[in-house]
């Protein structure tokens, strides 16, 4: 099993899901009392949130740079980063610390493809809809088309991302929101929905709509597993 270095915090109530998701992986995987090889760094969450709001990438790229060096040294082989946004700083990271990183949307176009999903709609914050980071791996890397909701509905989901799932609170009318935005998509003709912020899967769940979900936290986690176990090398690393 290789050592997996987790950047969390961004935010850690998500985080808690990708521990949790790992260990319990692994345990289905190899049973017994087997548990994760895995190494935390969890950074301060507030001052990475003022970073985005002033659009300073340079410096968080140093922060979580920073921190996949720690990891490094503390033995970890390959870089988890604990939420979708952060992977527009992934190549910095990767060459900062020197390890790979194992790319959530390399993940999450795993499944898609299985399923056989070419065009699929992208929820998240604002700098995962609005920016190509991610939506140009998906549709560059792997040909899978992303269409994003219009800017009233990306406002919508990127406040309840910030000001109440990142702080822990979920809320029976934001997750009608979502749901609202959700089937809006697939009428426009996205095969699945991306649940592209690894907050959203705290407050919408397959269980609440017909609508195919991709959650990437949970991908992600399976994914890193096998990777860890040497299942799997579907990663294109950062």
């Amino acid at each position: 099993m290789k050592q997996l270095g987790l950047i969390g915090g961004m935010s850690w109530e998500s985080t808690q899901s990708y521990y949790r998701l790992i260990n319990q992986t692994v345990k289905n995987k190899l049973g017994g009392l087997h548990s994760a090889q895995l190494c935390l760094f969890s950074v301060d969450f507030a001052e990475v949130a003022k970073l985005q709001a002033v659009g300073d990438w340079n410096t968080m790229s140093e922060i979580l740079g920073d921190a996949a060096t720690s990891l490094r040294l503390a033995g970890s082989d390959a870089i988890v980063i604990c939420t979708n946004t952060m992977h527009k700083v992934a190549e910095e990271i990767s060459a900062t610390s020197g390890l790979p990183v194992l790319h959530i949307a390399d993940a999450t176009a795993t499944q898609l493809k299985q399923d056989k999903v070419n065009r699929v709609a992208l929820l998240g914050t604002e700098f995962t809809m609005q920016q190509e980071f991610y939506k140009a791996r998906l549709q560059n890397l792997h040909n899978i088309e992303v269409v994003t909701p219009n800017s009233e509905q990306q406002a919508i989901i990127h406040t309840i991302i910030y000001s109440e799932l990142c702080r822990g609170e979920i809320k029976a009318n934001s997750r009608t929101a979502y749901l609202s935005i959700i089937d809006s998509l697939h009428q426009q003709g996205a095969e699945g929905v991306i649940l592209g912020c690894t907050e959203i899967g705290l407050l919408v769940q397959q269980t609440h709509t017909a609508v195919p979900l991709y959650d990437t936290t949970a991908l992600h986690a399976k994914a890193v597993v096998d990777w860890s176990l040497g299942l799997s090398s579907c990663f294109l690393y950062a």
